[in-house]
């Protein structure tokens, strides 16, 4: 799918020097936008970025925060589309500090989307998560608040014509944060690789799937709808036998031990991409799955798509070979 409409476009992208952020700006830039406005609150963060970045002629760094509704007024100053990658993303992490989640996930977004309309921006598309389905932790919930408020937005707007959509991720795999780096680094110091469950089950996306899907929602977007991805999905004990075993004798690396620790706060054993109330709603592609606002009546889709506990796991054989492919392709391994 071309992406010509980014061309001479002024955007912003919050949360920009995180994983997701920092791969969509470096993917916008292929488009020739007029300029990239980064958001983001770290300094050092943004003086890295900075550093990687071929060509900085096109992209302003700008200090600040989503909860900051005069910041955000500023930023989006003649802005023709928003993609807001900001967000409090771990789970234990938003647990423990659920106000500061409420702050960022809810509140944040509720500033991006009123700025927008005062703005006149064409769309804004926020990237959630699929622990908004059935939520059993702060993270999840806050983001399907999120989800929420952008879904209203477009009937709260009036005669706005700004469009505000979602789309909703699986794991990104080697993302900051995210299990692979930790599973990696366990092996490589000879610790234990350290497991929360022996029968926990994951869609899984990589980060160019992940930053594909934001910019195709970015030109198919009409009035809310939220945009899935079609993914894989693994046994989590699978990866890390592949990476204590396959993996670790291909790079010369000595196995390490299994330490199975127990579920952390919040955390499921299974993820779903839909809830059963968004299936009639629901239209299948090729690659994605689009949750709208029209009944499709003849729509049936196979729970093996978006259950991960009823779900085709990928094989060992192919674990490895994503794990290789991620190695070569962001040099996180």
């Amino acid at each position: 799918m071309g992406l010509d409409y980014l061309k001479g476009k002024t955007i912003l992208v919050t949360g920009g020097t995180g994983s997701i952020g920092r791969a969509l700006v470096q993917e916008v830039l292929k488009y020739e936008p007029a300029s990239i406005r980064v958001l983001s609150r770290d300094e050092y963060k943004q003086y890295c970025f900075h550093q990687e970045l071929d060509d900085t002629s096109k992209v302003r760094f700008l200090m600040g925060d989503i909860r900051d509704k005069s910041r955000l007024s500023l930023a989006m100053e003649n802005v023709d589309y928003v993609f807001n990658a900001a967000a409090l993303k771990q789970v234990p992490s938003c647990e423990f500090n659920p106000f500061e989640a409420v702050k960022t996930n809810v509140i944040g977004t509720q500033n991006i989307i009123e700025v927008a309309m005062e703005k006149g921006v064409k769309k804004v598309i926020l990237v959630s998560t699929d622990k908004v389905v059935n939520p059993i932790n702060t993270m999840g919930t806050t983001k399907l608040l999120a989800e929420k408020l952008m879904g209203t937005a477009n009937r709260y707007k009036g005669p706005r014509k700004t469009i505000f959509s979602c789309v909703r991720f699986g794991n990104v795999l080697g993302t900051r944060g995210s299990v692979i780096p930790l599973f990696l680094s366990q092996l490589r110091e000879g610790k234990s690789i350290t497991l929360t469950h022996a029968d926990m089950t994951r869609f899984v996306m990589t980060l160019q799937k992940a930053v594909s899907l934001v910019l195709q929602a970015g030109q198919l977007a009409k009035y809310g709808e939220t945009f899935i991805l079609k993914m894989p999905c693994i046994r989590v004990l699978d990866l890390v036998e592949v990476i204590r075993g396959e993996y670790a004798s291909l790079k010369g690396l000595k196995t390490v031990d299994l330490n199975i620790v127990g579920t952390r706060e919040g955390e499921k054993l299974h993820e779903e991409l839909l809830f059963a109330h968004e299936l009639p709603y629901c239209k299948e592609e090729t690659e994605m799955l689009i949750v709208g606002h029209t009944v499709n009546k003849d729509e049936s889709i196979d729970k093996s798509i978006y259950d991960s506990e009823h779900s085709t796991y990928l094989s060992k054989e192919e674990i490895l070979n994503l794990l290789l492919s991620l190695e070569e392709k962001q040099g996180i391994l």
